[in-house]
């Protein structure tokens, strides 16, 4: 009786290796949403890393999270680096952006540290579409043996997808309110000029 059970389960064991051997190889979890402001505006929030806690959907599950910002002078562009240490509900990561170009596009390179260590591309795009911005949100990687275990249990695309929404929705407030604060910053600064005083009118000339 006892080597029944433990053959059936060595044929589930067996059975489950192989599912799992059969996920798919790799994943791709893609959002975008159209936000009122121009590309240039958008483009900052993602593109320097620290305006990232003012949108980013995992900055505020651990107040308390460490980050170390740096790469570059400004922490912003190519060669930026993020590193955070946080809770159990954010980890640990780095980040690394690896191409920029204003106003159009920003390549990250995202290493996850813990609870598990997985490498992924992460892609923002930025296009002007009816007087603001199409922004574009994606991140792909490669399933290793643990990631496609986890895939039979979780749904990525559902599980990251809400955070990328809750992620752009956050963008969308900052970017809006940028847009607001600096409309608000010109009728101020237009308001506050003093008009020009017009130039005195020379005496005319004594008749000869």
């Amino acid at each position: 009786m006892l080597r029944k059970v433990l053959v059936g389960l060595a044929a589930l064991i067996v059975v489950l290796l192989v599912v799992i051997a059969t996920r798919p190889g790799n994943y791709r979890v893609e959002r975008s949403t159209r936000i009122a402001a121009p590309p240039d505006v958008v483009f900052g929030l993602v593109n320097d890393f620290h305006a990232w806690d003012r949108w980013s959907p995992w900055a505020k599950l651990d107040p308390s999270m460490k980050l170390e910002i740096g790469g570059t002078s400004s922490g912003a562009g190519t060669g930026a680096t993020y590193h955070w240490i946080g809770n159990d509900k954010v980890g640990e990561g780095k980040m690394l952006i690896t191409d920029s170009r204003p106003g159009q596009k920003v390549d990250i390179r995202l290493e996850f540290l813990k609870p598990m260590a997985q490498v992924a591309q992460t892609e923002f795009t930025f296009r002007p579409e009816g007087g603001g911005t199409q922004v574009n949100w994606a991140m792909s990687g490669d399933n290793n043996f643990m990631g496609k275990a986890f895939s039979l249990f979780a749904d990525m695309d559902a599980m990251i997808g809400k955070d990328f929404e809750k992620g752009l929705g956050g963008m969308r407030g900052a970017a809006e309110a940028e847009v607001k604060r600096r409309a608000e910053s010109a009728t101020a600064s237009a308001t506050s000029t003093p008009p020009a005083t017009p130039a005195a009118a020379e005496p005319a000339a004594p008749a000869k």
